[in-house]
């Protein structure tokens, strides 16, 4: 195929390559747009959040709210661990932020500790653990078992100690079986991608979260 015929071919075809290129460039820019303003679909892979997160749950979690408030204690928060390096490369943010090709590793737990607080984990003789929050037992009905813990050891945040300033402590629902604060320590509020607040599949499981 010589220079004219491939020129032929182009001018027959550009019509129909420039509106697949603007529609795909359109489609990238709302998914951009609904992704980092108002919200994006997550499903739940461990059960770290039973009994109110199963696996296999898919959940909404919006992000507009970040834009006039921080996360209150209760809040399900989904973010990026401590541990999680956030490369800030082109490719890397194009991916965070469309959701295409993102390898990027994200946590869902529920916000206990708040800057300021003073944070501690305490046991009674029957074995019940009670999180306290400046002095004060803090009331978890969502929790799966207080009696589900794992031992507290010197490696791990139990308390007494104060988060410090822009940091969270996160747990999970299920204390028997969640990596969260206790393990790797407090959370940057920087590091928050939004707040779990619908439930939308199966569903039977239909239900808004708190």
């Amino acid at each position: 195929m010589n220079k004219e015929e491939l020129k032929e071919l182009y001018e027959k075809y550009r019509p129909a390559i420039k509106e697949t290129v603007e529609t795909v460039v359109f489609v990238i820019v709302m998914v951009i747009i609904i992704r980092f303003f108002l919200g994006e679909i997550r499903w739940i892979p461990s059960g770290s959040m039973k009994p109110t997160l199963i696996e296999g749950d898919r959940i909404f979690v919006e992000r507009f709210s970040r834009f006039y408030k921080t996360p209150e204690r209760g809040d399900i928060m989904v973010f990026y661990p401590p541990a999680e390096p956030l490369k800030n490369t082109p490719w890397k943010l194009f991916s965070r932020l469309t959701g295409f090709f993102c390898k990027d590793i994200a946590y869902i737990k529920r916000v206990i500790g708040m800057p300021g607080d003073k944070f501690e984990i305490k046991v009674d003789s029957t074995g019940k653990n009670t999180v306290y929050i400046n002095d004060k037992p803090l009331e978890e009905p969502y929790v799966r078992s207080p009696y589900e813990y794992p031992v507290c050891s010197e490696a791990m945040y139990c308390g007494p100690f104060v988060i410090p300033e822009h940091k969270y402590f996160m747990m999970g629902d299920n204390r028997g079986n969640s990596q969260d604060s206790r393990y790797w320590g407090f959370l940057d509020e920087k590091r928050f991608v939004g707040k779990a607040v619908f439930r939308f599949w199966p569903i039977t499981r239909i239900h808004t979260l708190k």
